[in-house]
């Protein structure tokens, strides 16, 4: 993978104050989904905000796609049409006079098509859950409403890197796993995430990478069950390791789970607890709802029956809805099948594009740990495996 942000020896102090960013220098892949992990006073939102040139570092240079960031006017706007900024105060960032007009504000300053704008507001405002509120003022929406149209705003942008800071902070848990969901769809459409948060549970099971940051300084870039298995490091960092990392490792210390690698999420913990399959797991069944049509998602239904139901990605959702399909599972939706499977029930995950294959990456990690085979068959597009 190529390096798409660069960050070389920067540092930046806010006047008055301690030094926030101190000679920081690090590298962010492309295609990578990168999380910056700290307590508050890390320098997180400091960093995050160097991204997109609304700070300036003291000294010290921000290379995108190897070239360094100019902060002239020209160089800022080509800057932010590549890095979408999502702050964690929403009211800095929704102030049109409706939803509608908010989230279209970033594509018509891109001079896009008229049809391209409205597709990409209305793909926005559904995914993040405010459908029916278009005509809706920000400023009237509580303050969770107001976060996820500040997130649509971004994702009508679809810009190369996406840059959140705590994105899920005043959401409640269901939007923010949905919240989430939507930032793996739009990895799998190519764009690179780097998110701040303090929330080590979020991390651990999303990030490719973590990016311990205490004091203003860097005290590791790895892996996150290299990261967080560090106690010393996560004391240093004043942070708490993930419980289910510390459930697995008080396990392998009282000898009733052996060591081999931490589980990534719940079906790891549950198989490790369970122990192989045998011939009892279920089937999960996958649908690419960009081949079918409405007639074909209702006969998928009724042969499927008793089978869960689960919704990846917004077009998928949005055909699902369209057609009165309410699914059991809209976030989550993998791991769910893959629970669902282990104790012989079958599932069908109704997603589309790059999504598709999000699904046989997640079984295949699972099977790697695990050594438990969990069916993957796709009914569309039907392909000459199944």
């Amino acid at each position: 993978m190529s390096e798409i942000l660069q960050f070389d020896s920067l540092t930046f102090s806010y006047p008055g104050r301690p030094t926030s960013l101190d000679s920081l220098s690090f590298t962010i892949e492309r295609g990578k989904k990168v999380a910056v992990v700290g307590p508050n006073g890390a320098g997180k939102t400091t960093l995050l905000l160097m991204c997109n040139g609304t700070l300036i570092p003291d000294s010290g240079s921000v290379l995108l796609n190897g070239e360094p960031v100019s902060y002239d006017k020209a160089g800022l706007r080509n800057l932010r049409t590549k890095v979408g900024l999502v702050f964690q105060n929403s009211d800095s960032q929704v102030f049109a006079p409706s939803v509608y007009a908010d989230v279209a504000f970033g594509p018509l300053n891109l001079h896009l098509p008229q049809e391209e704008i409205q597709e990409r507001v209305s793909d926005a405002i559904f995914a993040v859950g405010l459908s029916g509120y278009e005509k809706r003022v920000p400023h009237h929406l509580s303050g969770g409403e107001r976060k996820r149209v500040a997130i649509a705003g971004i994702l009508a942008m679809k810009p190369d890197i996406l840059v959140a800071d705590e994105p899920t902070s005043s959401l409640d848990p269901a939007t923010s796993a949905e919240i989430m969901d939507l930032l793996d769809e739009l990895h799998e459409e190519g764009t690179t995430i780097l998110l701040s948060t303090h929330d080590v549970e979020l991390a651990y099971s999303w990030a490719d990478e973590i990016i311990l940051l205490a004091d203003g300084k860097i005290l590791r870039q790895a892996p996150p069950e290299e990261v967080f298995s560090d106690s010393a490091l996560m004391k240093q960092a004043r942070l708490t390791a993930p419980v289910l990392l510390t459930l697995y490792q008080e396990m392998v210390k009282r000898g009733v789970l052996q060591n081999t690698a931490p589980p990534k999420g719940i079906p790891e913990m549950m198989q490790l607890l369970e122990g192989t399959l045998g011939n009892a797991a279920g089937t999960i069944y996958t649908v690419d709802t960009d081949c079918i049509d409405e007639a074909a998602l209702a006969r998928i239904c009724e042969e499927h029956a008793a089978a869960h139901i689960g919704a990846m990605g917004t077009r998928s959702k949005k055909f699902l809805h369209s057609a009165g399909v309410v699914p059991e599972y809209t976030y989550g939706v993998v791991d769910k099948c893959l629970l669902a499977a282990m104790i012989g029930e079958d599932a069908v995950i109704f997603t589309c594009g790059g999504m598709v294959e999000r699904v046989d990456l997640r079984v295949s990690q699972f099977e790697a740990v695990s050594s438990t085979a969990i069916r993957v068959v796709k009914l569309y597009p039907i392909t000459s495996n199944n």
